[in-house]
């Protein structure tokens, strides 16, 4: 996301992601109406950043704390549903022109998801893998290494008609 040095410890690492995504839906927020090239720019920026930290989170975040924190099955499955609410608003928005009328209002709605997203693992999920003495600097390591493999949001999170669409609008 940013050329900051990365933490590497896990939950710094996904807190550091947490924070700049904020910070670009509130940039995004400021931006004026008629900014729509901007607007587009910086909505995908956020939605490739929000695919990494999702991705890494459900592949190698999620599954640690499933195995290694008692209890923490509904947690990790109700963030597992935050993410697929999130994904499914994040190709509409990929599939989506910035002059149409509603694009605003998803990108409004997925900072609105991702900031209670954001709430509960910092909250609770967090500290319980904390407490659990999983190796979060290991986990930091796969997890910054599997970010930096996804260069762009996978072609199987975007539904092939908004694809289509999409090409045509091109």
């Amino acid at each position: 996301m940013s050329t900051t040095a990365k933490p590497r410890d896990a939950v710094a690492l996904l807190k550091q992601d947490h924070d700049e995504v904020k910070a670009m839906f509130k940039q995004y927020e400021e931006l004026g109406d008629r900014a729509f090239a901007s607007k587009q720019k910086l909505a995908e920026k956020i939605c490739l950043e929000l695919t990494k930290h999702a991705i890494a989170e459900e592949e190698i975040f999620y599954p640690a704390v499933r195995a290694d924190v008692d209890d923490s099955d509904d947690l990790v499955d109700e963030a597992t549903v935050e993410h697929a609410s999130a994904k499914d608003l994040i190709a509409q928005i990929h599939a989506m022109d910035p002059h149409d009328d509603l694009y605003d209002a998803k990108v409004k709605v997925l900072g609105e998801y991702i900031e209670h997203h954001v709430k509960e693992e910092e909250q609770e999920m967090f500290p319980m893998a904390k407490k659990a003495g999983i190796d979060l600097v290991a986990l930091g390591e796969q997890i910054q290494s599997r970010k930096d493999e996804i260069d762009e949001i996978p072609p199987a999170m975007i539904p092939p008609v908004a694809m289509e669409g999409r090409r045509a609008a091109m």
